[in-house]
């Protein structure tokens, strides 16, 4: 019997090990389209003037309106474009559901928050495009779970969509493994948990007034003074919540991302995402057979 049949018919020989979830230009696409929004939303009232009647509150239901057919055009033009199956929708689902229920369990204390470090392994694992989609489905499902919905819910959907997505454009999955990729995966984790913090406190920061002339955000003024008041106000009020968040993930990378990058990988590489079918002939097999 000759080796090509004991080869998985689904699998080419010429492909990779495990390859992550393929991003089209559609889906690359609708990804720019929803980080504009994004950045908009986060960055607008910087730039508004003082009879603007800043609120994210009013502009959050608007915002969530947005997001979620986009998000849902992210899944459906990666589909479209080939890069995820049914196989990579069951992987997210699963993933998503994991770092839905990690949430809960450091909510609220010190800023631990778990799930990051699963964000970072699976977006580094799978790409960009699939770190995004997970990220903001799980975010939406912690929300159900916790009771977290509010208008703050699509701003957390999309810094940690970003977040994810962040870990997918990390260099060299090829090249760099074992140590080095734990290390360069972990300064990631740490640098991105500030930043996951720093853009959620944008967020929440232009809606509180009365908190002093040198944190307060004040509408109207140049965009270089009040960013002057807002790092004020993050190292006065988030610094610690954000380097708890941070160090846990470093903790969690280091001490379990080999082994969960190891199942991950292995996963990629059964599931066999969009790799193309192909079926050897009754004559074949039976020509290979004698």
């Amino acid at each position: 019997m000759s080796h090509r049949a004991n080869r998985p018919a689904n699998r080419p020989a010429n492909r990779p090990a495990n390859r992550p979830v393929r991003i089209g230009a559609r889906a690359a696409a609708a990804l720019v389209l929803v980080t504009l929004i994004g950045i908009a939303a986060f960055g607008w009232p910087l730039l508004a003037d003082r009879q603007s009647g800043l609120a994210h509150s009013q502009d959050a239901p608007w915002l969530f309106a947005a997001l979620l057919p986009l998000l849902v055009g992210v899944v459906v033009a990666t589909i479209a474009d080939q890069g995820m199956d049914a196989k990579a929708v069951a992987m997210l689902g699963v993933l998503a559901a994991v770092g839905a229920a990690l949430r809960p369990l450091g909510a609220g204390t010190a800023g631990l928050e778990p799930m990051f470090f699963l964000m970072v392994l699976s977006g580094r694992v799978l790409g960009p495009g699939f770190g995004f989609v997970l990220g903001s489905v799980t975010m939406f499902a912690s929300a159900l779970l916790t009771g977290g919905v509010g208008p703050w819910m699509p701003f957390q959907m999309l810094a940690l969509g970003w977040f994810a997505l962040g870990a997918g454009l990390l260099p060299g999955p090829e090249r760099i493994r074992g140590r080095a990729e734990l290390a360069m995966l972990a300064a990631y984790g740490f640098a991105g948990s500030f930043a996951y913090g720093t853009i959620m406190n944008l967020q929440g920061w232009v809606l509180l007034q009365g908190m002093g002339q040198g944190v307060s955000f004040q509408p109207g003024d140049p965009v270089a003074a009040n960013l002057a008041r807002f790092l004020a106000y993050c190292l006065a009020t988030s610094l610690g919540w954000d380097l708890g968040r941070a160090v846990l993930t470093v903790v969690l990378i280091l001490t379990l991302g080999g082994t969960l990058l190891k199942a991950l990988r292995r996963a990629t590489r059964k599931a066999a995402f969009d790799a193309p079918a192909s079926f050897d002939s009754g004559q074949e097999v039976a020509r290979d057979t004698r």
